[in-house]
């Protein structure tokens, strides 16, 4: 008896076939917003951390005097890199530039020596750069602290703007996601309601019903999820192609986390959708199955 259930549930498997297809085009589409939504945000964090801010030192001030300040810039936590800029530095940069050379007009160097750092992602905010900017320019030995105040504020405001309605196209879109994958798994279950219903009129437990089925829906959605990882991991490294700036925000761990999130979401709720399925085919009366 338990030979002839499985040549039966074996009968069922074209339906699997749609029912992987369809998991692997939702979560493809999933995944591709997936990765929309966290390079939207690798990038903010990109234009976040290439804010430069140049505090300029005033002249004459001794090589000790400098280094004193130099420390004193290092010390903050808000400091991820910094330079220290000579005059013949700041003089080789004016010039390469496009500008021209004032020899023969000037006798000295106009341009300050400077001490130019950029900024950890999380104090690039005006309100912190204004106290900073108040802070440094105390020091007596700084001149005056410049850095990107417009675009500081747009980059703030058009980023939480973007993030927003991104997460909430991405809400929006899991939401479809589950339902598109229920009711795709659903769809797959139909076809099998008789094989499910004549085991257990031949005195199948209930476990004995669902036991298979749970452990094909889990294969299923694996299955479906390592397909559409494959498809958008090769989206990904084509879109790096044929922009090559993409690699500059691209994190590993960033990509792990998306991918695990789709082959967990293409396991569970395959699982869970086939599982219900089931549940409710064993409790309908055999009448109500036509």
């Amino acid at each position: 008896m338990a030979e002839e259930i499985k040549n039966k549930i074996k009968r069922g498997k074209p339906s699997h076939f749609m029912s992987i297809l369809g998991v692997t085009l939702v979560l493809l589409v999933l995944g591709i917003i997936g990765w929309l939504v966290i390079n939207t945000t690798a990038i903010g964090e990109h234009f976040r951390e290439n804010v430069e801010v140049n505090v300029f030192l005033r002249e004459p001030i001794t090589p000790a005097d400098s280094a004193a300040l130099v420390q004193y810039i290092a010390s903050k936590p808000y400091v991820k890199k910094m330079t220290f800029t000579t005059k013949e530095m700041a003089k080789k940069k004016y010039l390469s530039d496009g500008n021209e050379d004032w020899d023969g007009i000037l006798t000295e160097n106009p341009l300050p020596q400077s001490i130019d750092f950029s900024m950890k992602k999380n104090y690039v905010e005006s309100d912190t750069l204004k106290n900073i900017k108040t802070d440094l320019e105390k020091q007596t030995y700084v001149t005056e602290v410049k850095y990107p105040e417009s675009l500081v504020a747009n980059l703030n405001s058009n980023l939480k703007k973007i993030s927003l309605i991104l997460f909430a196209i991405a809400i929006l879109l899991s939401l479809v996601v589950i339902v598109l994958i229920d009711n795709t798994i659903r769809l797959a279950m139909f076809s099998n309601r008789f094989i499910i219903k004549t085991m257990q009129m031949v005195g199948a437990t209930r476990w004995f019903i669902t036991k298979p089925m749970d452990i094909r829906a889990i294969i299923n959605g694996a299955i479906s999820g390592v397909i559409a990882i494959i498809v958008v991991y090769a989206l990904i490294k084509t879109a790096e192609g044929v922009v090559p700036e993409l690699r500059a925000i691209h994190s590993a761990g960033r990509l792990l986390f998306l991918f695990g999130s789709m082959l967990f979401l293409g396991i569970l709720i395959t699982l869970v959708s086939t599982h219900t399925s089931v549940l409710k085919y064993l409790t309908k009366k055999l009448d109500d199955l036509y």
